[in-house]
């Protein structure tokens, strides 16, 4: 199940059953199954408080990936900062809705094993996040 949750901000505007079915197409696509997988839609100082608290980091990220899938079936929490998809969409000049459907499958990505933290893993994770994109319809 995949669930959709806001902490102190108000709730983008999204057809649910519709990422949610792209999710779960994604996800097979890799193997899996989806389990319980949260969406937290928060704020930057939200997003810094949990980086902090939980990873020790000490700066603004736009999401943050908890892992918690079986070899077989993607579980998770994904917290997600609107201000900072806000702020990358208007650097990026593309609309909010199209960075926040990219920063969705880049959780769901990340559940998957995929990594991005050296320039090889990052570029294979965008070339995945397009192709995932390019299934949204």
């Amino acid at each position: 199940m995949l669930t959709y949750t806001t902490d102190s901000i108000e709730m983008p505007a999204l057809d649910e059953r519709k990422v949610t079915r792209w999710i779960k197409a994604v996800a097979a696509e890799y193997g899996f199954a989806v389990g319980n997988i949260n969406y937290i839609f928060c704020s930057d100082e939200r997003e810094l408080e949990v980086n902090r608290q939980f990873l020790g980091h000490d700066y603004y990220t736009d999401i943050i990936t908890f892992d918690y899938s079986t070899p077989s079936v993607l579980n998770g929490d994904i917290f997600i900062s609107l201000d900072t998809v806000r702020s990358n969409a208007e650097q990026l000049n593309i609309s909010f809705d199209a960075e926040l459907l990219r920063i969705l499958i880049h959780g769901v990505l990340h559940l998957t094993g995929q990594g991005d933290k050296t320039p090889e893993t990052k570029a294979k994770m965008t070339a995945k996040e397009e192709k995932a994109l390019a299934k949204w319809s």
